[in-house]
């Protein structure tokens, strides 16, 4: 990323965060790292001894949502409540049903207050209501995810994007007839 506050991200690395139950949430356009400190701060915790689970909300949300019954549910939420830390990856890429909205919201109310969610976005809270149109919690789901949360803003240009364009140059360049004759 061109813009991030680097001291905040240092400091979350301590996992100071953990003790406090505290929420970490990225926010940014795509291709600007977020998903890979994600994984680095889970992988720092799971270094450190705490348990830890990754997941896409896509995945989490529809495993949720296969559970048939109130028993299979229960379950299968603790799946997400009882590792230390639940690192979501890519909240606000696909829109989601009101049922999707009400799982997000059980697995974050019940993690509030006592285990941190490490989560990805790149949508900002007040577009959240696209990604959960027709959606009761929304504002709740916000409201708990951001208390006593830190909050990383991402910006610049997709590195993906970046490489992308690198690498077409060098393949450009590889087919100049110099390059050929070379050969």
């Amino acid at each position: 990323p061109q813009k991030c506050d680097r001291s905040l991200i240092e400091e979350l690395f301590s996992l100071a965060f953990i003790e406090e139950a505290a929420n970490v949430v990225l926010i940014g356009a795509h291709g600007l790292g977020k998903t890979m400190l994600l994984k680095n701060l889970a992988h720092q915790a799971v270094l450190q001894g705490h348990t830890a689970r990754f997941t896409l909300a896509s995945d989490m949300l529809h495993d949720l949502a296969a559970q048939d019954s109130t028993a299979a549910l229960a379950r299968r939420l603790r799946r997400y409540t009882s590792p230390t830390l639940l690192a979501i990856d890519e909240v606000g890429y696909l829109s989601y049903d009101a049922r999707y909205a009400d799982l997000l919201f059980e697995v974050v109310t019940r993690r509030y207050h006592r285990r941190p969610i490490l989560l990805t976005t790149n949508k900002v809270f007040g577009e959240w209501n696209q990604v959960f149109p027709n959606a009761a919690c929304v504002v709740t789901l916000i409201d708990r995810l951001m208390h006593r949360a830190e909050i990383v803003a991402l910006e610049g240009e997709s590195y993906r994007l970046k490489e992308a364009k690198e690498r077409a140059e060098r393949k450009a360049k590889s087919r100049t007839p110099t390059a050929r004759k070379q050969r």
